[in-house]
């Protein structure tokens, strides 16, 4: 009893700052989404034990820089992609110059993080953005979430019902195919139901939270994935009852990007 106390009101704290967050937006948003993906950056680095290495040191660092492109907007809308280039060579320089102090994996493993982590989260900051008919708004923004988390609850739910057929039996046993479609179903009819309230365009908030929902799975199970193959039972502590950045945001991660560029494509005008 305990311990659902403590996950519902870390779970609620949560919430009230990711909205209140969202409807600031602007520096407020920048700040907060910059905050969680150094953390979630630092929480990933740490499962490979780089996070005080050299190349998890410059990765730190780069991922600062390339946070400095996107606040900075369309002025630097070549800099992001540069910066990628240039830790890459950053890290290939430290390999061949210090080999063999480092393996191949611990030169790879921040760069794969970088992208993974600081760059995917950044597009919360960067759909929050995007003007919907010409308004400020965090509407779409929030669609992030009510796909992610509502496809995994959805998904739970009906996997308790109806799960007969294991989706990744290795990685994560509990999750059916049965699940993983009333997830996608459950994320559409939310969808359609926030379209209706909020006066958008529904058709379009279903195509949104249906292609959210499907790609928030893959990275709930990426990162899974990740733990298992390091033996970590959470990436960390921060959230009491949740666990680590990366095991609350894990499916935003690849949800974000998906909403990010469907927005671009069906609602902005």
């Amino acid at each position: 009893m305990k311990s659902f106390l403590t996950r519902l009101i870390s779970g609620i704290v949560l919430l009230a700052i990711i909205i209140s967050t969202g409807i600031v937006g602007g520096p407020v948003l920048f700040g907060f989404t910059f905050l969680i993906s150094l953390i979630g950056y630092w929480e990933f680095l740490k499962v490979f034990g780089l996070e005080k290495k050299l190349p998890g040191v410059f990765g730190l660092v780069f991922a600062v820089l390339y946070y400095g492109t996107v606040y900075l907007g369309d002025a630097f809308n070549m800099a992001g992609p540069l910066l990628l280039v240039g830790f890459l060579m950053v890290l290939m320089g430290i390999y061949v110059f210090t080999f063999p102090k480092f393996r191949t994996d611990e030169i790879t493993a921040p760069f794969f993080g970088l992208v993974y982590v600081a760059v995917m989260l950044s597009f919360l900051y960067q759909t929050r953005m995007i003007s919907i008919e010409g308004r400020d708004t965090p509407i779409v923004y929030f669609l992030i979430f009510i796909c992610s988390w509502g496809c995994d609850t959805c998904a739970y739910a009906v996997g308790i019902l109806f799960g007969k057929h294991k989706m990744a039996p290795v990685l994560s046993p509990k999750k059916s195919v049965e699940g993983g479609i009333g997830g996608i179903v459950g994320a559409a009819l939310l969808g359609a139901i926030y379209g209706m309230i909020f006066d958008l365009d529904i058709q379009g908030c279903v195509i949104l939270c249906a292609a959210g929902g499907a790609v928030s799975q893959i990275g709930d199970l990426a990162a899974s994935a990740i733990k298992r193959n390091h033996n970590i039972k959470d990436y960390g502590h921060l959230i009491p009852g949740h666990g680590g950045i990366l095991d609350r945001f894990d499916s935003v991660i690849f949800t974000a990007p998906i909403i990010y560029v469907l927005t671009l494509l069906m609602f902005r005008r």
